[in-house]
Order: structure tokens, then sequence, then C-alpha cells
């Protein structure tokens, strides 16, 4: 399937963990997901960081290690290069599930991190003057604690228990009001964020695309199009990106 993105003006990519699977990074769901190895929900809630702040390291602190020689592959790049390739009266947004910075690498410019970014460390005491702070310190052997208030620190992401700030969920239902192109890509099209998400872009009368390894169960009737296959295959071809 190809698609002529001159045909549109309003354009908005969702992406999950299943861009960055190419890129050697585990995903949460499917073969091999972090699902299977951690209790995830209850590892990475935002209890514990008052009881068990060792365990938010223990769970996220290893992907600050991969990323040290992780790239981008072709996902990433052929989404950066769709932007690049838009006109001044098109609008582009990318909303990413994905903590890792991989778009941001391959230089896509207008990103919204719907869930933070690992790449940084902040107090988890929201009274502490600490300024979050770049840090890929993975902290495995022990939490480290903040130097003003002797919290625990943690990564500068959305932890299970939290929902997500209200001034990114402010930016994507601003992305989506004058939607006519939305694709959900790597990410499950049967829970949030991306059912969530859909639906206002089929409200907005755009067109809605599924791009995953694996079918929507169950089905979203919000999608209108779904492709089965890896991302780094599919679109580059979709969009006739030459990489």
């Amino acid at each position: 399937m190809k698609i002529d993105i001159s045909q549109y003006k309003h354009i908005v990519i969702l992406t999950g963990a299943g861009v960055s699977a190419a890129s050697g990074l585990h995903t949460y769901r499917g073969q091999n997901g972090l699902w299977e190895k951690y209790e995830i929900e209850e590892q990475g809630h935002v209890d514990r960081l008052t009881d068990h702040p060792e365990k938010i390291w223990q769970l996220f602190g290893p992907l600050r290690n991969e990323l040290e020689t992780a790239q981008p592959n072709a996902a990433h790049y052929a989404l950066a290069e769709l932007e690049k390739s838009l006109g001044t009266s098109q609008a582009f947004t990318l909303i990413t599930q994905n903590i890792d910075g991989l778009h941001q690498q391959a230089g896509s410019k207008n990103v919204i991190e719907l869930h933070g970014t690992i790449h940084q460390t902040k107090c988890a005491n929201p009274d502490c003057d600490l300024k979050t702070y770049p840090d890929n310190n993975a902290h495995l052997n022990k939490a480290p604690s903040c130097p003003e208030c002797s919290h625990p620190l943690r990564p500068d992401i959305v932890l299970f228990g939290e929902i997500v700030p209200d001034n990114k969920d402010l930016l994507v239902r601003l992305s989506l009001r004058q939607c006519d192109l939305f694709l959900a890509i790597g990410t499950s099209g049967s829970v949030y964020p991306a059912a969530h998400l859909v639906r206002f872009a089929d409200y907005a009368g755009a067109r809605t695309i599924y791009i995953n390894l694996d079918p929507m169960l169950p089905p979203n009737a919000a999608f209108a199009e779904e492709y089965l296959g890896k991302a780094e295959e599919i679109l580059p071809d979709m969009f006739g990106i030459t990489l």
C-alpha cells in the first residue's frame, strides 16, 4: 500500500515499542516481551518509589545500558524523512509511547514523548527544588537518593499508577482536532492509548491505519485499515522513502 502524503494536511503518528524492536530493544507484549520476564505493572508501579525504589531501577535501568549501543532503525528514519518531506502547509505530530529517544536520534523534530524519557532523572518528591537532569547511569545496584531532600530519585517517565502530564495530553488532543491521517505503529490498537486516540482521529474524519506484527484483538472499528508486518519494512515502502 502506497500513500501519497501530499494529499494530507494534518498527519499524526502514534508509535509503540514495536517500532524499536528492530533496534534490539524489548517490547512489552508478545514473544520475549518484558511482560514475560517481570510482573511489570507491580514492579513499575509508582508505589514502589515509597517501599522499594530499587525495583523501579531494576526494571527500567537496563534500558539505559541497552541504549548505549542501540541505534535507530529504518522505521525511525522513515518517519524522520517523512516529516522532512512535508510542505509548509502540512502539520506533522509524532506521538510516541517509547521512552528511548530513538525518534529524535533519527532526526524527528515534532515529537511528543507521552511517557517521558529514560535519558533523564528527577526527584520523586514533587516539592523538591532539584531540577530534572540528563542521566544515563542505570543505577542497578542501589536506588539513588536526591542530594537536596534525600527522597529517591527516579527516571523521568510515567510509571504505572500515574497519568500522562496534562500539558502533553493537551498537545495530543490539539494535534488530533484536524487530523486527516492517523497511523498507529508498533502498538496494540485495542488498548490505551491507541484505542483512545484513534477514536478522536476517526471523529475528525481522518484516514486511520494500524500497522503492527499482530492483528488487533479484539478488532477496533475506528481503524479503517490494518497492515501486518515489520514497521521497518512497511513504512519506507508505504511512503516511497529510500534510506
